[in-house]
């Protein structure tokens, strides 16, 4: 595990188009169909890196708090499942089953699309305006594996709330941290 930290992408950025499979429906999803007039997180996340598995269980209960909102989200897998098996499309499939994910978990094959948006860790977070802008990218909260920090969500929380009310993206974005991208 090599902890490396978020590129962050400039604020503003249109999100880069995709259309990849996802290991819950088994269907084909581009980035039209997984975006809301409100707003989107997407993230790049895996199975098996310990910064992702300490903020899954409150990474989803904020999801749950956001989609009543209307906001979308949407995770994407980009490793090498060569050297890193435990991210496989069908192990992505039976952790969004075990864990009940209520968004896509998508997987880059290619990493075509993670290279696009200069992702870097996992967790690795984005979120985009209605316009599909760069609004808020880097951290879920200040938590790591071994920090002593409780899983709060509340960088994110705070950005999502934000965007919600119209108002500036917040200032201060702290990258994220986590595994390295496990490129081929």
């Amino acid at each position: 595990m090599a902890r490396t930290l978020s590129n962050m992408l400039p604020l503003g950025t249109i999100a880069p188009n995709f259309t990849l499979l996802d290991t819950v429906s088994g269907d084909q999803l581009s980035l039209d169909q997984v975006t809301s007039p409100k707003g989107t997180v997407i993230m790049f996340i895996c199975n098996h890196c310990p910064y992702v598995v300490l903020v899954i269980p409150e990474l989803l209960k904020l999801v749950k708090t956001y989609q009543d909102k209307g906001i979308a989200f949407v995770a994407i897998s980009a490793n090498d499942v060569a050297n890193y098996p435990d991210d496989s499309p069908a192990k992505m499939t039976e952790l969004a089953q075990k864990e009940g994910f209520t968004f896509p978990y998508l997987y880059d094959e290619t990493q075509a699309v993670a290279k696009a948006y200069e992702a870097a860790c996992t967790p690795d977070f984005y979120l985009f305006n209605g316009n599909k802008e760069l609004y808020y990218r880097g951290r879920m909260d200040e938590a790591t594996p071994g920090n002593g920090k409780a899983v709060t969500g509340a960088d994110l929380r705070k950005a999502l709330d934000s965007l919600l009310s119209g108002i500036e993206a917040p200032e201060e974005q702290i990258p994220s941290m986590g595994c390295n991208i496990k490129w081929k």
